[in-house]
């Protein structure tokens, strides 16, 4: 059913609930809805969850982003306090809006990703950006010395499959915050590369590979105190995004997204020295 052109709240009594959606970066949509029962529109099952609302939405008809907030209580299941602290909702789409309950009529009030998650006590709290943060993108990219590329993305041009490898988790450290695997490539070649858990608590998840200590791989969260060695996981090489690395190792310096030899800020500063 297309979105309705219904004016609402026009009439003294108003069959109206208010829904979300979610969709978060592994893939998984959740629905929910303030309505006392299921809704099922969308191809998407709306559970009641009256604990949640949203705070005012404000929406603007010029450049300014949008701004909106949805808060609740920890009590859904599909919302728990362990996936909003292993980071499974952050980045992830968010749409909501007013339904009729009885026939189902809709409209979008507010799109966008999720930003900061924060939770306390036994509550938790979204902060909502809309589609018009995008504008506020650098245009013009600035210089720098590095390539701004993502690695395997666009501008790179480099296939991620020819650097993704299975491997298995090996050891994880006594603070959680790193990990050894068993299989994939040298240990060097992973250093701000990723890694995807595949099955096990954390499936799904990616980590960022922040360092490489010896044969431990330092990840940008610390992993859940039951992920068990052997579990299956996916690693992806990494790039420090210098020419050096990018001619020597991938042999893809004509697609380097940066100017690294550009004179910087310094040589404004520099002043003829007397001569002895």
């Amino acid at each position: 059913m297309p979105e309705s052109t219904r004016v609402w709240f026009s009439q003294p009594l108003e069959t109206v609930a208010i829904w979300w959606r979610l969709e978060r970066r592994d893939g998984v949509t959740l629905g929910f809805t303030s309505h006392d029962r299921d809704l099922v529109f969308g191809g998407l099952v709306h559970r009641t969850a009256p604990g949640m609302v949203p705070s005012a939405i404000r929406r603007t008809a010029d450049f300014e982003a949008d701004s909106a907030e949805v808060a609740g209580a920890l009590s859904h299941d599909s919302i728990r306090e362990a996936d909003l602290a292993a980071g499974r909702f952050d980045g992830g789409s968010i749409a909501m809006g007013l339904v009729d309950w009885e026939t189902l009529e809709r409209v979008t009030l507010y799109s966008g990703t999720i930003g900061t998650v924060g939770h306390e006590g036994a509550g938790f709290s979204a902060e909502l950006r809309s589609v018009k943060d995008l504008l506020a993108r650098q245009i013009v990219p600035r210089t720098a010395p590095t390539c701004r590329a993502e690695f395997c993305a666009e501008g790179c041009t480099l296939s991620a499959n020819a650097f993704t490898h299975q491997a298995t988790l090996a050891a994880v450290s006594g603070d959680r915050g790193a990990v050894r695997v068993s299989g994939g490539p040298a240990t060097g070649l992973l250093a701000f590369g990723t890694l995807r858990w595949i099955d096990g608590p954390e499936a799904g998840l990616i980590r960022r590979i922040e360092a490489v200590e010896g044969t431990w791989l330092v990840l940008d969260r610390t992993t859940a105190p039951d992920v068990a060695t052997g579990t299956r996981i996916e690693l992806r090489e990494g790039c420090d995004h210098t020419l050096g690395t990018c001619a020597t190792r991938f042999g893809n310096a004509v697609n380097f997204q940066g100017e690294p030899f550009l004179p910087g800020n310094d040589l404004l500063t520099r002043y003829p020295a007397a001569q002895r």
